[in-house]
């Protein structure tokens, strides 16, 4: 970390702003203090998102930007000098006058189930509830197990698991990311094969953000926390996601992985009105747009890739969860 950017020039430590849950403060936390470790004096800054106290299902109040705009909006206005996401709360399309500074290394992006009596997904017994905020989820839960009841479901980690352990419901399922940030890993019944469950776009991994001005800070951000891997597959991720988004509203996943330089294997899933389809396509990890642009197309039989025009940052987040 360079000496202009380990404090502001004001001689402040950095303000790092996070969303107020337990999880957030915990990836914020391990930002800042790989940030620290580098020579930097950072202090966390607890900002409210609309998402965070509204108790309504995500895609009631509004979808693109319900964990992100607060956060966005105090960079803008100077009120913190960077802020820490969940890379899949992120809208697809760039904000204005901000950059995604550092994406570091992703943690395992799989879903996990967390069910009553230790049980695993095919032993939940017919007609069982299971709970998830997620359309994504729900669609594949749906498609691996029609027997069971998939139930919308709001709240924060400890909501959620109390729900199982409480008899509300059967089990939950969550992401394994956010409980191994919680330290809560031995909570979880069985982790979900992707071939059943798909994660979310950028599930597992952090995206860092700074003003677009702060180029020095933005640099600096990126020696220190930046793995070109895992940038690399997300973006291969949320390129799928944003040309999906100009087609259709469908619950999406998407997963990219490394199949050794210098290649990219991606897996999207889509639940379309005429069915769930899923696409599989390996490419160049120095493209991952275009792999992500052309799974995508491939996946809705488009003919001709090149004529749709993506709408990116249209799509309901999932949180952290």
């Amino acid at each position: 970390m360079s000496e202009a950017t380990a404090t502001t020039s004001t001689g402040r430590p950095l303000r790092l702003g996070t969303r107020r849950s337990a999880l957030a403060t915990s990836q914020s936390t391990w930002v800042a203090e790989r940030l620290r470790a580098a020579g930097c004096e950072v202090e966390l800054v607890l900002v409210t998102t609309e998402g965070d106290t509204s108790a309504r299902s995500l895609r009631e109040i509004g979808g693109t930007g319900v964990f992100a705009s607060a956060l966005r909006t105090a960079l803008l206005e100077g009120r913190i000098d960077l802020a820490v996401h969940s890379l899949k709360d992120l809208p697809t399309a760039p904000a204005d006058g901000l950059v995604v500074a550092a994406v570091p290394e992703r943690e395992d992006p799989r879903d996990v189930l967390v069910a009553r009596d230790g049980l695993r997904l095919h032993e939940l017994p017919a007609g069982a509830v299971i709970g998830t905020g997620s359309p994504r989820r729900a669609a594949q839960l749906r498609l691996a197990r029609p027997d069971l009841e998939v139930r919308d479901i709001r709240g924060n980690v400890d909501s959620r698991i109390r729900m199982v352990t409480d008899g509300v419901l059967d089990a939950v399922v969550l992401a394994r990311a956010g409980l191994a940030r919680l330290d809560r890993l031995d909570e979880a019944t069985e982790v979900l094969d992707t071939e059943v469950v798909l994660p979310a776009a950028g599930q597992g991994a952090l995206a860092v953000e700074c003003r677009a001005e702060d180029s020095a800070l933005a640099q600096d951000l990126g020696a220190a926390l930046e793995h070109a891997p895992t940038r690399a597959a997300v973006t291969a991720e949320r390129a799928a996601l944003a040309r999906l988004e100009a087609g259709c509203t469908a619950p999406v996943g998407a997963l990219a992985r490394s199949t050794g330089a210098p290649t990219l294997t991606l897996h999207v899933f889509a639940a379309l009105q005429d069915g769930a389809r899923t696409h599989v396509l390996t490419g160049a990890d120095d493209a991952p747009d275009d792999l992500g642009a052309r799974a995508a197309d491939l996946l809705l039989n488009r003919p001709d890739p090149a004529g749709l025009v993506a709408a990116p940052g249209s799509h309901t987040p999932e949180s952290d969860l």
